[in-house]
Formats: structure tokens, sequence, C-alpha cells
């Protein structure tokens, strides 16, 4: 079914909203429950996720661990919708918390949204070059090792992603 281009707008901005919220709160159940229950989220480092319950399950446990839960906002830097076929492509930022010195370091992927209506979801794919995000991160945790800031959650992944804070 088409959907009218100020629909998706509103829905495109009721999910950025959302995410928005979550961040603030800490809590992820709000961003599960943008997907339709049958919903289909492709997430091309983590696997493929069925259903809204098993996006919920791994969105809750992915944003409340490092690096996740040090990312501040997710904003869009651009759109594009297809109103024939009620698609909203876009490129979201991940940027990290300030590490203790100012510097600043994010990731960015390119986020693919099917709309169902009544603000749902039925599909979500995100694309991105993982190792961009791994260096990131490793880049983040450098930064906050060097200003005595580096917490133990981040000290622990950094070891098993084979790096080395500074002793």
């Amino acid at each position: 079914m088409p959907w009218s281009r100020a629909e998706l707008e509103e829905a495109f901005a009721h999910y950025q909203r959302t995410v928005s919220r979550c961040v603030e709160l800490g809590d992820w159940n709000g961003f599960a429950d943008l997907f339709t229950e049958d919903a289909t989220y492709v997430e091309h480092a983590f696997g493929d996720f069925d259903g809204r319950e098993a996006i919920r399950t791994w969105v809750t446990r992915t944003m409340s661990a490092f690096p996740g839960s040090r990312m501040t906002s997710f904003p869009a830097n651009w759109y594009v919708i297809d109103e024939d076929r009620g698609w909203v492509i876009c490129e979201i930022d991940n940027p990290m918390e300030d590490p203790g010195d100012g510097s600043e370091h994010a990731a960015a992927n390119i986020t693919i949204l099917h709309y169902a209506g009544d603000n749902l979801w039925s599909r979500e794919e995100d694309a991105y070059n993982p190792m961009n995000f791994l260096a990131a991160a490793k880049k983040w945790c450098r930064a906050a090792e060097a200003v005595g800031r580096l917490p133990d959650d981040a000290r622990e992944w950094l070891s098993r992603m084979g790096g080395q804070p500074a002793a």
C-alpha cells in the first residue's frame, strides 16, 4: 500500500523521537515497540532477528553493554523517502560520549526501514562496515585511558577485541 509522504515523514520523526527517548532513559524497550510483532531486523554484524521480542532481546542487550552504552544519540545525517513502497533510507550517526579529553568518536550506518502503518515498521536493516565501529570504539577506549577514565566494561571489551589499554 502506498503511504503519503506526510505519514512517512511523521512515522520517521516518531522513530527518531523514540530512539532519543530510549537513549535518555537507558531503556530500549520503546525501540522494540516501534516494530510489528512479526518484523524482521537485519543486522550485518549480529545476524537477523525475527519478531518484535527477538528485536527487544537483542537491542536491550546490545545497548546496555559497551560500546552501545556509551553512544549518546543516533541522529539521521540525511534521509530519503520512497512513498510508493513505504521505505525510509537514512544515514545514522553513532557518536560516543566524550571520553574525557574533548575528542569525538563516531561511526555511521545506513538504515533501511519499511513502513507497516500506525507508526510501526515491518523491517529494519542496518548496513555498515563493522571495522569502522571497531576502530572508533578502540580510539575512544585509548582516549579514555589516557585521561584515567576508562570504565571496566570498556577495558574488558578492549581486551576481548585484541586491543590493550595503556598500562
